[in-house]
C-alpha cells in the first residue's frame, strides 16, 4: 500500500494546479449543463392517448412531498458536504477535486440521459387526466379518439414526462456516487466482518429509496418510471466513480487513482534524481583518477628527462 502524505497536497499548495490538469471536463460539465437545458425547454412527444386509456390515468393532480428544488440538495449539496468533511479530515485536494468532478458528472450524465429518454417515449403520468381536463370534462377527437386536451401548456407538457422519473433516477446518481465514496473510505470490505459499516453505506440509498417511492404516492409517477431511474442513477454513478476511484473492495480504495499516481511519478522523479547524482559523483571520481594519472605520467616523463641529461 503506498504511503499516506496527510495534509501534504491542499487547495493552497496544489489546487490550481489539479484543476488546470482536468480543464477540459470542467468544460464538458458545461455543455452536460447547456444539453441539459435544452432537453427541458424542447416539447416531448405526445403519445397517442385514447379515451379508454384514461382509466389508469385518472389519479388525483397533487403536489411533490419532495418538490423540485429539494432534488438538487439530495443529489448533490448533500454528498458535496460530506466530501467536504472528508477533506477538513484528511487535506487532499485529489481526493477532494476528483469526488466533486465524478458526482457532477454522475449527476449531470444521468440528467442528460433522463430528460432525453423523457422527451422521446413520452409517456403520460397517472395524473395525466386532470392535467389535460382540468374541469373534469373530457374532449377527444371525432376519429381517433385521442385526447384534446384543454388545460395549461405546461402542466400538460410536464404530463407527457412521466418515463423515468428524474426525483429517482438524479437522487440514486448522487447518493449511489456517495454510498460509493463512503464504502471506499470506511474499507467496508476489508474482510473484518462489520456490518456497522454497511448500514452507513446503505444508508444514502435508503434515502434515495424513498424519494423514488414518494413519486409513486403522489401519483406523478408509475412504479416502472421509478425502477428505470432508479437503474439508471445506479449505473452511472458507478461508472463515474470507478472513472476516478479504484473500486471499494480494493486494497487502495480509499483514494483516488490521481493521489496513487501522483505518488508514483513522486517516487520516480527522486529515483531519477538519485541516480543523475550517483552518475555525477562516479564521473566526478573518474575525472580525478585521469587527472592525477595525467599527473603522475607527467612527473615520470620530467623524471626521465633529467636522468637522460645527468648520463
Amino acid at each position: 500500500m503506498p504511503e499516506i502524505q496527510l495534509g501534504a497536497h491542499t487547495i493552497r499548495s496544489h489546487g490550481v494546479t489539479v484543476a488546470r490538469f482536468h480543464m477540459h471536463d470542467w468544460l464538458i460539465l458545461l455543455l452536460l449543463i447547456g444539453i441539459e437545458v435544452v432537453l427541458n425547454v424542447i416539447e416531448p412527444f405526445h403519445r397517442f392517448v385514447g379515451e379508454d386509456m384514461l382509466t389508469d390515468l385518472r389519479y388525483p393532480l397533487q403536489d411533490n412531498t419532495v418538490p423540485f428544488w429539494a432534488v438538487p440538495l439530495i443529489a448533490i449539496v448533500l454528498p458535496f458536504v460530506v466530501i467536504s468533511v472528508y477533506y477538513f479530515i484528511r487535506r487532499d485536494v485529489y481526493d477532494l477535486h476528483h469526488a466533486i468532478l465524478g458526482l457532477l458528472f454522475s449527476v449531470l450524465i444521468t440528467g442528460v440521459i433522463t430528460d432525453a429518454i423523457k422527451d422521446a417515449v413520452g409517456r403520460p403520468r397517472p395524473d395525466f387526466f386532470w392535467r389535460c381536463f382540468p374541469d373534469g370534462r373530457g374532449f377527444f377527437h371525432n376519429v381517433t379518439r385521442n385526447v384534446l386536451c384543454t388545460g395549461d401548456k405546461d402542466v400538460v407538457k410536464e404530463g407527457h414526462k412521466s418515463f423515468p422519473s428524474g426525483h429517482t433516477s438524479w437522487s440514486f446518481a448522487g447518493l449511489g456516487f456517495l454510498a460509493l465514496y463512503l464504502s471506499g473510505k470506511i474499507r467496508v470490505f476489508d474482510q473484518r466482518g462489520h456490518v456497522a459499516k454497511l448500514c452507513i453505506v446503505f444508508l444514502p440509498l435508503l434515502v434515495a429509496a424513498l424519494v423514488g417511492v414518494s413519486r409513486v404516492d403522489d401519483y406523478w409517477h408509475h412504479w416502472q418510471d421509478v425502477f428505470g431511474g432508479a437503474i439508471i442513477g445506479l449505473t452511472v454513478s458507478s461508472f463515474c466513480y470507478l472513472q476516478f476511484f479504484p473500486p471499494p473492495y480494493d486494497p487502495d480504495g480509499w483514494g483516488p487513482h490521481a493521489y496513487f499516481q501522483m505518488l508514483a511519478d513522486s517516487r520516480n522523479d527522486v529515483q531519477n534524481s538519485t541516480g543523475m547524482n550517483h552518475l555525477s559523483v562516479r564521473q566526478a571520481e573518474l575525472e580525478n583518477v585521469y587527472v592525477d594519472q595525467q599527473g603522475t605520467s607527467m612527473e615520470l616523463s620530467r623524471s626521465n628527462t633529467w636522468d637522460t641529461q645527468e648520463c
